[in-house]
């Protein structure tokens, strides 16, 4: 019961997460969220048994891609023009 609980919290933060990334105008805040939303399914993947996919998850997915957007957006712009 308590298993299940856990997930549906991880599973509504990854959904929350993932909502505030496509709605957010500030490109920082939102590929922020994507790696928070990405270091939840990490999480999840770990709790599902599956140690080695979490691991992978967390350093190429939260940890190396959101570098690389952080990077990028920091060389370009933050702020979406919305035009």
């Amino acid at each position: 019961m308590i298993f299940e609980a856990v997930q549906a919290v991880i599973l509504a933060g990854t959904l929350g997460a993932a909502v505030m990334a496509v709605r957010s105008r500030d490109l920082l805040a939102a590929a922020l969220y994507l790696g928070a939303m990405s270091l939840l399914l990490s999480l999840e993947f770990y709790l599902l048994q599956a140690p080695d996919v979490a691991i992978a998850e967390a350093a190429i997915g939260a940890g190396l891609t959101t570098a690389i957007y952080v990077v990028a957006i920091k060389r370009t712009g933050r702020w979406e023009d919305g035009g």
